[in-house]
This record gives structure tokens, C-alpha cells and sequence, in this order.
């Protein structure tokens, strides 16, 4: 997949993060407007959410998608503030749990996906929201093996 259309994924599972609607609501730019900046059409290639929707979408949504793609890019690993964490987590046990159920569906949606021997487009979307939420739970384990080393 090319730089751009990695990011238009990413804006892609941004504004669906928020939802379509609530989006056009937060950014003022219509829904079609902003279906453009993540088309994968030919016409809209030159066209990227601006920096300013991309931060009123992240700090309504549950996951900085498209922030995190661009410190993927870079090779860089992010980590939460512990303020601002995407689910509650009583430690590091929880975590471990967690991250062993989010693995083991994302197991299963590999197994039904290449069961006909093809990946379409929406078995690779659900494949990449578990691997999504895996991430997250490792952050989470993250900061709780943070706290728990002093």
C-alpha cells in the first residue's frame, strides 16, 4: 500500500471512529466532503483531511487513528498519557486477558477470511480493527507495567 493510501485508512477509520455524521457536525465540512479526503478514486488522490479536522476529530474519538499512522510512518511508538486512556484497567492481569481475547478473535476473523482462499476488503477491515484494538491493549498493559516499575 503507498504513503497516501495508508493514510487515507487511516482518515477513513477516523471518521468512522466518530461517525459520519457527528464528524460533519465537529468539523463543519459536509459528509461527502469529507468521504473525499479518504476516496480511494483516482479524482480525489490529491486530497487530505487538514491537520485542524484531524485534531477535532482525534479528540472526539475513541483511538488517534490517522496520528498514529503518521508515527507509524516515522517509526516512531506512541504512548498515552494515563489521563487520557481509552478504557479502565484494573492492571496488568486485566490486560493480559484482554489482549489474549482481542488475539484470539483476530485469529478468528483470519481463519474465516482466508477460508475461500481470498481476503476481500471488508474481512481485511475487520482484521485490521482487532489488530487496532490489540494495539491499544498493549498500550494499556504499557502504561500499567509503567506504573507498576515506579
Amino acid at each position: 500500500m503507498s504513503l497516501d493510501g495508508y493514510l487515507k485508512k487511516h482518515t477513513e477509520a477516523l471518521v468512522k471512529d466518530v461517525g459520519i455524521e457527528a464528524a460533519s457536525r465537529l468539523t463543519g465540512k459536509s459528509k461527502a466532503t469529507l468521504g473525499r479526503y479518504y476516496s480511494d478514486q483516482n479524482e480525489h488522490d490529491d486530497r487530505f483531511m487538514p491537520i485542524d479536522v484531524v485534531a477535532r476529530l482525534e479528540a472526539a474519538s475513541a483511538f488517534p487513528h490517522v496520528t498514529v499512522a503518521l508515527a507509524d510512518l516515522r517509526g516512531i511508538t506512541m504512548s498515552y498519557d494515563g489521563t487520557r486512556r481509552n478504557s479502565t484497567s484494573s492492571g496488568v492481569n486485566q490486560d493480559v486477558v484482554a489482549l489474549s481475547q482481542r488475539f484470539a478473535q483476530l485469529m478468528a476473523e483470519y481463519a474465516s477470511a482466508i477460508e475461500d482462499g481470498k481476503i476481500t476488503i471488508n474481512e481485511a477491515k475487520r482484521m485490521l480493527h482487532e489488530t487496532l484494538a490489540i494495539q491499544e491493549v498493549i498500550l494499556q498493559m504499557k502504561l500499567n507495567l509503567e506504573v507498576e516499575v515506579g
